[in-house]
């Protein structure tokens, strides 16, 4: 039951990100490294992931592509972690300091998390909670 709560939880988180992607590009184009080419694209593409993830996670027919929409999304949140990493960096340098450690810190504690959760909440894996 709560493995099904969660599932919907994420699915709304990534919809609403997808969403937000799509809809106001331009705070993740802010916090996009240099290094990324064709940075509109890629935001426009990672909003069109996101959704098809949470619709991924929650549509009831098919385990197999309820755990492809689980490491899909797992593999988002990994590639993404250098752009959150990036927004610390960018904030902290600022005069003002930025939102601070306080908001920085549990956003990096949180994405390895989140990677697990879309790989627990999809079934692709059980652990740390294996039947015996």
């Amino acid at each position: 039951m709560i493995r099904l709560a969660l599932r919907w939880v994420l699915a709304l988180f990534y919809a609403v990100a997808g969403y937000f992607h799509l809809a106001s590009p331009a705070p993740f184009l802010k916090i996009m490294p240099d290094a990324v080419p064709w940075p509109e694209a890629v935001v426009l593409w990672t909003g069109i992931a996101e959704l098809a993830g949470a619709a991924g996670l929650i549509q009831p027919w098919s385990p197999a592509l309820k755990r492809a929409a689980g490491i899909g999304l797992a593999l988002y949140a990994l590639c993404v972690w250098p752009a959150n990493i990036n927004h610390m960096i960018m904030d902290m340098a600022r005069a003002d300091g930025g939102f601070g450690l306080a908001y920085h810190i549990p956003r990096m504690v949180a994405q390895p998390v989140i990677i697990w959760l879309a790989l627990w909440v999809s079934g692709t894996t059980d652990w740390p909670f294996r039947h015996r």
